[in-house]
C-alpha cells in the first residue's frame, strides 16, 4: 500500500494557520480534529498492514494493486480527506515504545460509500471488522483469539459489546482496574451503523434513545484503549466538543438519479398519513417527534435493546462519561431506560441501506412490505452503481436456499445474512404492509427526495 513521506504526512495532518480575521468555526475545527488526530494509540505495526495479505486464504503473492485489494478484503473505502495514503478508518498513531504504528478511528465504522463515493458520517455497510482485527493481529504475530465476536455478519458490528467490554476494565475516573468486570457483555446484536447526519434533529441517540444527543463524552467511549488514561480523556474533551459541532452540521448526499416528481408528491401525502407520526415531516418547516416505539409495537429484533442492561447502566452512571455539566446527566442517574427503539429521521435514507437496526432488510421496498423480505441472502459488498437497486432502493442481493458451508473460511460465511439467527430477525415494522403497490411505490419515490 503506497505511503506518503513522513514530512508530507505531517504537513497534511497539521492544521494550516488561518489568515487573520478568519478563525475556523467549531464545526471546521471539529472536522480537522476528527480527520487529522489519532485519539487512540495504534493497534498494529505498519508492517502488519503491508504484509497481512499473507493471512489471506489462497493468496501466494502480494496483489498488484494492494491498496484496492486491502480495501476489498475488509470492506474499507478511500478517504475523502488527506490520510497519508491510508484507507478511511485507519491512521498513523503512536505505538507503545516503538514509535508510530497504525490505529483505527471513528471512520472505520462511520465512513461509508454509496455509488462508489466515500462519505464521512455514512455508516460503513461493507465492513468486516472481525476479519480486520483478527488478521492484522496475526500479521503482527499475535495469535490469540479476539475477546468476543466483533461482527457476526459483514456490514454489521457489535459496537455495544465494545462499549460494555471496555468499560469493564475501568474505574469511575477511567483509570484501569486490576481485573475485568463483566457488565453484561453479549455479541449478538448485529448493529447497523446509523448516519451521523441524523444527529442534528435528534435529542437522543443510539437505537434505544437512551443517551443525550448533545453529550460530548458519550462520543468518546471508543477512546478506551488500554494505553489511554484519565489525562488523555480530559485532554481530548475540548476537541470532541468541536467534533460534535461538526457532526450536527453534516447533510446527507442527494439522490443522484431521476425522480418522478408527481409520483413523489403523491407519496408525500401517503407518508404524512402513514409514517410522519413517528418519523416526522420534511422540508423547510420540518418536524421530528423524537419518538421511542415500544418493542411490543415495533416487533423488531429485541437483542439490541437487551444488550445494554442494568449492570452497564449503573457502571456508566458512576463514571466520568456521565458527569457532564450539560445534558441530563447528573451524579448517580442511570442512562435513560426506554421501552424500545427510537424511530429515526429519514434524511438521506436512500444512501443508508440496509435497513432496520440490525441491517436485516436490504431495501426500502422490504421495509414497507414485510412479506417481501429475504430470509437468507448475500450481496456483493461493493458500492458501485451496478450494486445499487434503484427500483427497490437499497442493495441488490442474491437469495440463498441454505446456510453457507461450515467448511468455508469465516470471512466468507460472514457474507451471508441468515435472519433465523440470534439478533438477526427481520420481523416487525409492518406499517407498510397495508399499502397497495401503487401507494408503496409512491412513498419510496418520495423517500428518494429526503
Amino acid at each position: 500500500m503506497s505511503r506518503l513521506p513522513v514530512s508530507l504526512l505531517v504537513a497534511l495532518l497539521v492544521p494550516a494557520v488561518c489568515p487573520a480575521g478568519e478563525e475556523p468555526t467549531p464545526a471546521e475545527r471539529g472536522k480537522k480534529a476528527l480527520t487529522g488526530t489519532a485519539f487512540i494509540p495504534g493497534f498494529w505495526t505498519d508492517r502488519a498492514v503491508q504484509t497481512v495479505w499473507r493471512q489471506w486464504e489462497g493468496v501466494t503473492e502480494k496483489p498488484a494493486d494492494y491498496a484496492a485489494a486491502f480495501r476489498d478484503r475488509y470492506g474499507l473505502h478511500e478517504a475523502p480527506y488527506p490520510n497519508g495514503g491510508l484507507t478511511m478508518g485507519l491512521r498513523p498513531a503512536r505505538y507503545g515504545l516503538l514509535g508510530t504504528g497504525i490505529g483505527a478511528d471513528c471512520m472505520l465504522c462511520h465512513g461509508g460509500s454509496v455509488l462508489g463515493t466515500s462519505y464521512i458520517g455514512l455508516g460503513n455497510s461493507t465492513l468486516d471488522i472481525h476479519a480486520l482485527f483478527e488478521e492484522l493481529a496475526r500479521a503482527d504475530g499475535i495469535g490469540r483469539k479476539l475477546p468476543f465476536t466483533f461482527s457476526n455478519v459483514r456490514g454489521t458490528n457489535e459496537a455495544d459489546g465494545f462499549g460494555v467490554y471496555l468499560l469493564g476494565f475501568r474505574n469511575p475516573d477511567l483509570s484501569l482496574k486490576g481485573e475485568w468486570k463483566n457488565l453484561g457483555l453479549r455479541d449478538d446484536t448485529c448493529a447497523d451503523v446509523p448516519a451521523w447526519w441524523l444527529m442534528k434533529k435528534k435529542r437522543t441517540m443510539y437505537y434505544t434513545g437512551a443517551t443525550d444527543a448533545r453529550s460530548v463524552r458519550s462520543l468518546m467511549q471508543f477512546m478506551m484503549h488500554p494505553l489511554n488514561g484519565p489525562k488523555e480523556f480530559h485532554a481530548a474533551e475540548p476537541a470532541f466538543r468541536d467534533v460534535l459541532e461538526y457532526l450536527v452540521s453534516l447533510d446527507p448526499p442527494k439522490y443522484p438519479f431521476p425522480v418522478d416528481r408527481p409520483k413523489a408528491a403523491k407519496g408525500e401525502t401517503v407518508f404524512k398519513d402513514t409514517c410522519a407520526r413517528c418519523h416526522g415531516t420534511y422540508g423547510e418547516k420540518w418536524t421530528y417527534p423524537n419518538k421511542v416505539i415500544s418493542l411490543d409495537e415495533i416487533g423488531t429484533d429485541p437483542n439490541r435493546h437487551r444488550a445494554v442492561g442494568v449492570a452497564y447502566g449503573a457502571e456508566y452512571a458512576s463514571s466520568w462519561f456521565a458527569k457532564e455539566k450539560t445534558g441530563w446527566f447528573v451524579d448517580g442517574k442511570l442512562l435513560r431506560w426506554t421501552p424500545g427503539y427510537q424511530a429515526p429521521p429519514l434524511d438521506g435514507i436512500w444512501a443508508t441501506a440496509p435497513y432496520l437496526h440490525n441491517g436485516s432488510v436490504p431495501t426500502l421496498y422490504g421495509v414497507l412490505n414485510s412479506k417481501a423480505r429475504p430470509k437468507l441472502f448475500t450481496r456483493s459488498f461493493k458500492t458501485g452503481e451496478k450494486d445499487y437497486d434503484q427500483e427497490r432502493v437499497g442493495w441488490k442481493i442474491t437469495g440463498l436456499t441454505g446456510p453457507p458451508d461450515p467448511k468455508l473460511p469465516a470471512i466468507e460465511r460472514r457474507k451471508v445474512y441468515d435472519t433465523s439467527q440470534s439478533g438477526r430477525s427481520n420481523a416487525g415494522h409492518t406499517y407498510g404492509d397495508d399499502l397497495g403497490d401503487e401507494d408503496r411505490g409512491a412513498v419510496i419515490e418520495y423517500l428518494k427526495t429526503l
